[in-house]
């Protein structure tokens, strides 16, 4: 067959890159055109829905919601130094941003508002900065403040996330015992809360007797979940891929070994949405929005809370919420499934968990109205016949009377002029009783080949579901899922000879399960081993033909191959929070805070520090320890820390890499600034090497009657100067040679 009128994208648009610079107007030598946040549509359609109280308050809303959205970050709350850390970030940390704040605004210090603690956060963890994420990341007084956001974040010790974004976790109230099911996890910020949340008793559970399964549609989004995850290092953790609204039943085995549904008593349904109150933080929203979106939505943001509601155990707990504003993704999706199945769900009221939050209840009335918003309908009567495969009768609100029984009110609706954030919303519910469609054993998950044969397939016996005579309905083709193919999940078997080893030779509790040890490569010469809880390990082997799983397990030891010692694995900085719990004094090195800041600075692998520049006491016990991996101790007022080391024939060394370096370097009181790079002061010296060299290059007319500031300016006029917060992120060099910056 012949490709007929049909081209070829890609090359579309490389001709097009050609004809720009053939004609000299390359796109990315113009200044960026700052977008009109002002769409006539959006005004009319919220206006209508009546979302501010009067003209005062929409007024406020108005103007709150074209500015630009704060910063905002959270301390990961179950390490044991998070006190500590808190600590500096709220004196020497806002001391800093105060002076950079004022210098860059032209204010004096004492004008500056300070970083705001969220209110409703508990234990004071989350703080938002009165600046936007471009002013932090192109503001040379407040390089610092940056470096420290992605330094701490890399080392899991933060996690930088819109203020709002944190709420759901919040109400889901999730505790260590829970089994807790993400639906729609990427990128991973809620997931993250989620494992907070899990590990926050340390000290009376060594491993969670829980888990967070974090699930995504999108394959390649699956992996910046992992990415985002595995900051937190926790055992408890399982990704898959899969499209939330048909998530399959999985299986796992009870106390008495017999296998049984898995049921989640904590869901989380941060569904797809339009996203319109993401506007301050996503400007572009302002240009394509459109009621079509909330339409086309509704139906799938219904089939995943419908098959989360399913999966929920009764007594359990489900979280839905969206970041748009539009009732027809918010209101009308929980009065569709609360009044569908009536007895079975209840809204809950989570304020209680949020003191402080400012927010509304949830709407009772709303309209509906084409895609224009030329025409309004309150009812579905008023629908023209041509919209009716688009709006549909579940998305107008119920009678009066119907709708007091419901329990809307008990929603949680977000305007961002109430605390200067995004615009959200969040309803919680609580399952009393089964649907009467849920498949709770696992015999009708298998049914016998005979029967599947044999069944008739006479008109008589088919059952015409009224899902199927609407758009969204169940008959829809399923999304296929591609991606990579993952690595098979090898488990250690009984009598495993590494395991036998790895137990002896570092001092390992009998209380430690060696079947839940794991590697990804069938081979006798293992690479990696990771460790993941009992329940995961029940999990992934007895659904991974059902289900496809991105990753699980956190990397406990690996190989490290070395002359002078038998044992051929090492600790692993990544899963030491799990194996410390499990290891005995044999392996174990106590160092003072001289010796830990020795240690670290030692950035040259090949140069490890010599046990002769360490203090007597830690000379002594290296003299005890043979060749090999360890763990180096180091125990403060404030917190107790713990690093990977190595013992080699003369030296002792840390093995942490750079942002966990700079992290404890914090904490000790040890300015990390030899880590950091200053990007500003780095671009200056590249761009006055690249100026020097073009002056050399400039005809002989223009400089030998110049000095040199005559010269620089000679250069200045052959360069084509940017303004900084008109370009998108450009090489840095290049940057500051084009504004003359040198």
């Amino acid at each position: 067959m012949g490709r007929k009128n049909k081209q070829n994208p890609f090359a579309a648009k490389k001709r097009q890159k050609k004809e720009q610079l053939a004609s000299g107007t390359d796109r990315r030598t113009e200044p960026y055109e700052e977008i009109k946040r002002d769409n006539e549509k959006f005004e009319k359609y919220y206006r209508l829905q009546n979302i501010c109280s009067d003209a005062a308050e929409w007024q406020q809303f108005s103007v709150t919601i074209r500015e630009n959205l704060p910063s905002a970050f959270r301390v990961t709350g179950f390490k044991h130094e998070a006190k500590a850390l808190l600590n500096i970030i709220k004196t020497e940390l806002f001391a800093e941003y105060i002076r950079g704040v004022a210098e860059l605004r032209g204010t004096p210090a004492d004008q500056v508002e300070r970083p705001l603690c969220l209110p409703w956060y508990p234990g004071g963890l989350a703080h938002q900065l009165h600046l936007t994420r471009k002013d932090i990341r192109r503001s040379e007084p407040l390089y610092r403040l940056h470096n420290f956001l992605i330094n701490e974040t890399n080392a899991g010790a933060i996690s930088r996330q819109e203020a709002v974004s944190m709420i759901p976790p919040i109400v889901l109230d999730v505790k260590p015992t829970d089994k807790v099911l993400d639906m729609c996890a990427a990128p991973g910020s809620k997931t993250a809360q989620l494992i907070e949340a899990l590990h926050a008793e340390p000290e009376k559970f060594k491993i969670p007797p829980g888990f967070v399964l974090a699930n995504d549609v999108d394959n390649n989004r699956c992996y910046m979940l992992v990415h985002q995850a595995k900051r937190l290092n926790s055992p408890c953790f399982l990704v898959t891929n899969h499209d939330s609204a048909y998530f399959p039943n999985l299986m796992n085995s009870e106390a008495n070994g017999v296998k049984a549904v898995m049921k989640f008593n904590k869901i989380l349904c941060d569904v797809p949405c339009s996203g319109d109150g993401t506007l301050r933080k996503n400007p572009d929203i302002w240009l394509k929005w459109n009621l079509a979106q909330a339409y086309n939505l509704h139906g799938i943001q219904y089939r995943i809370i419908r098959r989360g509601a399913e999966m929920l155990e009764v007594g359990g707990r489900l979280v839905y919420s969206t970041c748009s504003l539009n009732p027809i993704e918010n209101e009308a999706v929980i009065q569709r499934i609360v009044s569908e199945y009536q007895g079975a769900l209840e809204i809950v009221d989570a304020l209680h968990l949020l003191p402080g939050l400012k927010c509304k209840p949830g709407l009772t009335e709303w309209k509906l109205a084409s895609k224009e918003v030329d025409e309004v309908y309150s009812n579905f009567k008023e629908v023209p016949d041509k919209y009716h495969t688009i709006i549909r009768p579940n998305m107008f609100p119920l009678p009066k009377d119907q709708m007091a029984n419901l329990g809307l009110e008990k929603c949680i609706r977000i305007l961002p002029h109430f605390q200067d954030t995004g615009g959200f919303f969040v309803a919680v519910l609580c399952k009393k009783r089964q649907f009467p469609f849920e498949i709770n054993d696992v015999k009708h998950l298998f049914p016998k080949k005979a029967e599947v044969e044999v069944a008739p397939k006479s008109s008589e016996n088919i059952q015409i579901d009224e899902g199927k005579l609407i758009p969204w309905g169940p008959q829809r083709k399923r999304r296929r899922l591609h991606g990579y193919k993952e690595d098979p999940y090898v488990f250690f078997e009984e009598n495993d000879h590494d395991w036998k080893e790895m137990r002896e030779f570092f001092d390992l509790d009998c209380s430690l399960n060696y079947r839940c040890l794991l590697t990804r490569c069938v081979t006798e010469k293992k690479k990696n081993v990771y460790y993941c809880s009992e329940l995961i390990r029940d999990l992934v082997l007895l659904n991974e033909d059902s289900i496809k799983i991105i990753n699980t397990g956190v990397k406990a030891f690996a190989r490290c191959e070395n002359r002078h010692t038998d044992y051929p694995f090492r600790l692993a900085q990544e899963g030491l929070q799990t194996t410390n719990a499990f290891m005995g004094p044999k392996r174990r090195v106590e160092i003072n805070k001289d010796d830990l800041i020795l240690l670290l600075k030692c950035t040259d692998p090949t140069k490890p520090p010599s046990t002769t520049l360490l203090q007597e006491s830690t000379q002594e016990r290296c003299q005890q320890l043979s060749v090999g991996s360890c763990i180096i101790k180091y125990t403060d007022q404030r917190f107790t820390l713990n690093v990977v080391g190595w013992r080699g024939t003369s030296s002792l060394r840390a093995y942490v890499d750079k942002n966990e370096t700079m992290h404890i370097m914090r904490l000790l009181g040890v300015n990390p600034s030899e880590f950091e790079i200053n990007k500003y002061e780095k671009a200056r010296e590249e761009a006055l090497k690249t100026a020097e060299k073009s002056l050399e290059e400039l005809p002989a007319d223009e400089t030998k009657c110049f000095g040199e500031d005559a010269q620089i300016e000679a250069l200045r006029s052959r360069i084509h100067i940017i303004d900084m917060d008109m370009i998108a992120p450009i090489d840095e060099p290049i940057y500051f040679l084009r504004c003359g910056i040198f």
